[in-house]
């Protein structure tokens, strides 16, 4: 991987970031975090907020944060704020997310009784479209058991994808770069894949995976370091601080070099 130094901020349109450690430190957002979105939307820059976290927290991300939209639960759907109101958008229709539900339902049952050491995440309450399972905020499981819990949810019909805090039941096709890509379209009329040169995407973990894979200025925070092995595609660059404070350094160095 490259220092975040080499990557050219020439032409960038937009920042796409992830929040759970890329963001935040023990689940806070850092006050540095939190400026350089400011310092980054104020310089001219789109941004986007993609996380594993509820749709129902996306609500409150594209009110509070400076952001053009919020994608929940690794690209399931999104929100966002205009001058009409408050939005929202689903990457399947509601005949599908009725459908995904029912599966939903089946491997919180089954999970219950095969592994009832697994608990369901103290978020799940709003959460519209996936089920998440506390591997990391509350608890902490051995590698061992989330392999486990992995496989049990592909045996029973959904996909997975693993963050540091969450392991996610996704019964749906979408995962955060097919949501990202989905939300520009609907929100900003933006064709992402006629443009990707223009986006940066910054991550930590394994669902960042699909957004490392398909953004060539693609950057991990320092603690990406710690789950390289479970990434089929690492980020090409990284930044030297870990969470919030990389963050902030890649902003300065967006902003910095602009114009």
């Amino acid at each position: 991987m490259e220092s975040y130094r080499e990557l050219d901020p020439a032409e960038v349109r937009g920042v796409v970031f992830d929040i759970d450690d890329t963001v935040t430190r023990n689940g806070v957002l850092e006050p540095d975090a939190y400026a350089a979105m400011h310092l980054l939307a104020g310089a001219g820059l789109e941004l986007v907020a993609v996380t594993g976290r509820p749709l129902g927290w996306t609500d409150v991300i594209a009110r509070l944060w400076p952001v053009r939209v919020a994608v929940g639960e690794n690209g399931a759907g999104w929100t966002w704020v205009d001058d009409t109101g408050t939005h929202e958008g689903y990457f399947c229709n509601e005949a599908e997310r009725i459908e995904q539900a029912t599966l939903l339902d089946t491997i919180r049952r089954k999970t219950t009784a095969a592994m009832p050491q697994v608990q369901i995440t103290n978020d799940h309450r709003h959460r519209r479209c996936d089920l998440a399972f506390d591997v990391g905020e509350s608890v902490s499981l051995p590698r061992a058991e989330i392999d486990a819990l992995v496989a049990l949810i592909e045996a029973l019909g959904a996909r997975s994808s693993v963050s540091t805090v969450h392991a996610h039941a996704v019964p749906g096709p979408w995962d955060k770069a097919e949501g990202v890509a989905r939300a520009l379209a609907d929100v900003l009329g933006i064709d992402l894949g006629n443009e990707l040169d223009r986006w940066v995407f910054v991550g930590d973990s394994g669902n960042d995976a699909a957004a490392f894979e398909r953004f060539p200025k693609s950057v991990g925070v320092a603690n990406v370091r710690e789950h390289l092995d479970r990434l089929p595609v690492q980020p090409r660059y990284v930044t030297d601080g870990d969470r919030g404070r990389g963050f902030a350094e890649l902003a300065g160095h967006l902003v910095g070099h602009r114009g």
